[in-house]
């Protein structure tokens, strides 16, 4: 007889040296979403992280490789859900907003649901990282489309879709970065809803540095759009080299319009140099476009075929 079983959920929490926090955001997610399978992804934790979390009542599994992004390469490639929830072990989100997470998705079949953090303690959402963020936030909107104003939260709940059709190219913290540009490439039904940011509790340091990991940020949404938009990128390329060109030949054709020389032969070999190069890299940006729409292709075939997500249940 044919029938639904409810969805799984399972909740991810990405762990390195977090045994201060673990046990309460373990507890605190067990207690919300009491259905829900409760994973903790343990990188290389030189505390007793592993240990409490299993004492909390996770499994708890082992990432080698260093870097949130390797750990959220595994948690999506080893558990296997219909609803994956996805919060930092450090104990700053709310784990009483998971169900409405949770709720919204399956309600309104969207693929991402992003929990953007909203504090007006200082310790936690410190003034740097708000104009770092907020800058960042803008500057994949204006490269790949406005959706989202947290762009960088790390409190978000997933379709099975989306977790399985996601490359997972990022080692770090620029994870974040990834997982928006993908739900915006692949132009997905996503939200945000605003949801409560604290500050870590005693005795728990945050990974965060905020210089290094913003440059890393940047540096992935340079490559992103490179890798994502080459013809944009490599038009940009020919037309600086193309105006390059232009201003270094405009006193050779004074002068040869006043003399019927060309004096400057250096010159005018690098200005022909330049036209040739941005030609060259114009041709590249044409190539590496269609490569890039295949990929685009076989990244949506991949996602379209998972069923989309739904308040109902999965059949038996």
């Amino acid at each position: 007889m044919n029938g639904t079983l409810p969805p799984r959920v399972a909740v991810l929490i990405p762990c390195h040296n977090e045994a201060v926090t673990i046990a309460a955001v373990v507890g605190d997610f067990r207690r919300q979403l009491p259905d829900a399978a409760v994973y903790v992804f343990d990188n290389r934790s030189s505390d007793d992280t592993a240990r409490i979390a299993a004492a909390a009542g996770a499994e708890v599994r082992s990432v080698t490789l260093l870097g949130k992004g390797n750990v959220v390469r595994r948690m999506f490639a080893d558990v296997e859900a219909d609803v994956y929830v996805m919060a930092d072990g450090d104990g700053t989100y709310d784990a009483g907003a998971a169900g409405m997470l949770v709720d919204k998705l399956l309600a309104e079949s969207l693929d991402m649901v992003v929990g953007s953090r909203v504090s007006e303690e200082a310790a936690a959402y410190r003034s740097g990282h708000r104009l770092g963020n907020a800058m960042l936030t803008h500057s994949v909107g204006f490269l790949f489309g406005s959706t989202f104003t947290d762009m960088l939260s790390g409190y978000r709940v997933f379709s099975r879709r989306y977790a399985k059709s996601f490359p997972a190219n990022a080692t770090g913290f620029e994870i974040e970065t990834e997982l928006t540009v993908h739900a915006l490439q692949q132009r997905m039904p996503v939200a945000e809803v605003a949801t409560r940011y604290g500050a870590r509790p005693e005795g728990s340091a945050s990974k965060l540095n905020t210089w290094r990991d913003g440059l890393r940020v940047l540096l992935t949404i340079f490559n992103l759009y490179k890798s994502e938009k080459p013809l944009a990128f490599y038009s940009l390329a020919f037309s600086l080299c193309s105006a390059a060109a232009v201003i270094l030949a405009v006193p050779i054709f004074e002068v040869y319009f006043q003399t019927g020389l060309v004096p400057r032969i250096p010159t005018a070999m690098l200005c022909t140099g330049l036209v040739l190069l941005g030609v060259i890299l114009l041709a590249c940006g044409l190539v590496l476009d269609t490569v890039t729409r295949g990929r685009k292709e076989a990244k949506r075939l991949a996602y379209l075929s998972i069923p989309a997500p739904a308040r109902g249940g999965r059949r038996q």
